[in-house]
């Protein structure tokens, strides 16, 4: 498999110094995914889970609704100039309870790693594609929803090393986080837990939260709802129509989560908030 960080050399300059050396980054490869042997997409990501990752992102777009649905997945014809496998192209075999793109509908083009590959467009069409309720017993403390960032923040190892990577984890009501994954896509590292999730027969997810390093993009916000996680918690801003769609599919979507502050944006029902004293 490839390496998730490499070194590569930098002038670094500073108050009176200038000094050569080398700096850790996270390293971006692309993936190309064949459904059957037929090219249907090349995203941009950081090699590792790649397994989960197609999981999470055919999940996405309606081609799987369970691991049952995928049979098999097999690296191939990867080649690089030293003429060993790169692990860059990824032929998935699909179960016949599975529905295929159509012809105009696979992607023969490069999905940079801040642009997400999500099929629906607007909400409505989120929402009917919804076939599980979201967890309406899930509650948690607003210590606890505070506290999920810097739990996410102690699994990113690789962000310690290079600054430079997203993440994405499901944590339980009880704040332990289950399932966490790095990428220099914020849409990847969530494709990459929902896979695993997948994997592991746990979807529909009612009784986990999703917890993501950034900002929360209705891309992300769509993946949720699709995953059947009744909240997700986020450093940043949403969007507003991340905002409106996670109103319309009754998710909880917290943002701006710093410290003992933080803005719900729709469902706040979830979020367990203390009397006020005095």
């Amino acid at each position: 498999m490839g390496r998730v960080t490499r070194l590569h050399p930098v002038l670094r300059i500073g108050p009176g110094q200038v000094v050569r050396r080398s700096d850790t980054l996270a390293v971006e490869e692309p993936l190309e995914i064949r459904l059957d042997g037929q090219p249907f997409v090349v995203t941009m990501r950081t090699p590792g889970d790649d397994v989960d990752l197609v999981h999470g992102l055919l999940h996405s777009e309606g081609v799987i609704a369970s691991a049952a649905d995928l049979v098999g997945a097999r690296y191939c014809d990867g080649v690089g100039p030293d003429g060993l496998n790169t692990y860059n192209v990824l032929d998935v075999a699909l179960a016949p309870t599975a529905v295929p793109p159509s012809a105009e509908n696979r992607r023969q083009v490069v999905t940079t790693s801040a642009c997400g590959v999500c099929g629906t467009t607007s909400i409505d069409q989120v929402v009917r594609q919804t076939c599980h309720p979201l967890g309406e017993g899930l509650r948690l403390p607003a210590a606890l929803v505070s506290a999920a960032p810097d739990r996410l923040r102690e699994q990113q190892h690789a962000f310690d090393k290079t600054g430079g990577l997203h993440a994405a984890g499901l944590m339980t009501a009880d704040g332990v986080i289950v399932c966490s994954r790095e990428d220099v896509g914020r849409h990847n590292a969530v494709d990459k837990v929902v896979g695993w999730a997948l994997r592991q027969g746990r979807v529909p997810l009612s009784d986990l939260v999703l917890v993501v390093s950034g900002r929360a993009s209705f891309e992300l916000t769509q993946k949720a709802v699709l995953a059947g996680l009744p909240m997700m918690v986020a450093v940043s801003a949403p969007s507003s129509l991340a905002a409106e769609l996670a109103t319309e599919a009754g998710l909880t979507l917290v943002g701006f989560v710093r410290g003992e502050r933080m803005n719900i944006y729709s469902h706040p029902e979830r979020v367990l908030i203390p009397a006020p004293v005095g």
